[in-house]
């Protein structure tokens, strides 16, 4: 097995493990003790548009999602602000346009035979230079927000009214969150793809969630987790030769069960 780290694809991808895994740990955390889940899941299929106008316009991939993605964050964020009792409704109108715009631009895009299924199941033996630049980037950029409005997010994340009242402006960080997120999709696109990517955005975290008694804790803990799923998915989607994106998902599935089951099993032996 050691003998395939010598090839660049190899070593790309279990770089790219490290970083995604780093940021969805990290962001998942943020989506889960927020309750973003179901915006997380509208705004990565609404990405979808931006990875069909990219190929139309022959821009890069990462650009064309990440523009879209933020755009649809923002406007998840603004609806949230105006009409948040119908807000499912309209997460749920962007995510099926989104899809549309993306699979149009695609249909119109003349000679273009590339497998759409990499996007749709994640292709991490695909990624390239510009591919690790970009999660670099975004990692340092979350890593920055995190250690600079922490005790902001904390408060923001457990009682926004309360945050208000101190002079935070929740509806600011809320907005930056969902942003994130959305540049968090996109990445992590690159890996699971868009059908899988909130699955490895909520499996480590959750584990993580029950496991932790801090945001700070569960962050690193769902980051690591992540970092194992991912690069255990990736070792046996190269063995045996199967979707990655699906591997990792699997594999991430399978911890989670059997942490459950210990957990079920360790409550009822203490009440022995």
């Amino acid at each position: 097995m050691a003998d395939i780290l010598q090839y660049t694809f190899i070593q790309n991808a279990l770089l790219a493990a490290l970083l995604v895994s780093i940021i969805t740990g990290i962001i998942g955390s943020l989506i889960s003790v927020n309750k973003m889940t179901f915006l997380a899941g509208g705004i990565a299929h609404s990405s979808y548009g931006g990875i069909g106008l990219a190929i139309y316009l022959g821009l890069p991939i990462f650009l064309g999602a990440s523009i879209f993605a933020i755009f649809s964050a923002v406007l998840i964020a603004l609806i949230s602000f105006k009409q948040r009792e119908r807000v499912d409704i309209f997460i749920g109108l962007i995510w099926a346009v989104g899809m549309a715009i993306g699979i149009i631009f695609v249909d119109l895009t003349s000679g273009y035979n590339v497998d759409l299924m990499s996007y749709l199941f994640g292709s991490i033996l695909a990624v390239n230079r510009d591919d690790l630049i970009f999660m670099f980037t975004l990692m340092v950029i979350v890593l920055l927000f995190i250690h600079l409005f922490y005790r902001e997010i904390l408060a923001v994340s457990y009682d926004s009214e309360y945050a208000n009242l101190r002079g935070v402006k929740a509806k600011g960080f809320f907005v930056a969150i969902l942003v994130l997120s959305a540049l968090a999709v996109v990445v992590a696109i690159k890996v699971v793809g868009l059908i899988l990517v909130i699955a490895l955005m909520t499996i480590p975290t959750y584990i993580a969630e029950l496991s932790s008694n801090s945001l700070y804790g569960m962050m690193i803990k769902a980051s690591v987790l992540s970092t194992i799923f991912t690069i255990s998915g990736l070792a046996i989607s190269y063995e045996f030769d199967i979707t990655s994106g699906a591997s990792i998902i699997l594999v991430s599935a399978t911890f989670l069960i059997l942490f459950l089951l210990f957990k079920k099993i360790s409550t009822i032996t203490s009440r022995f």
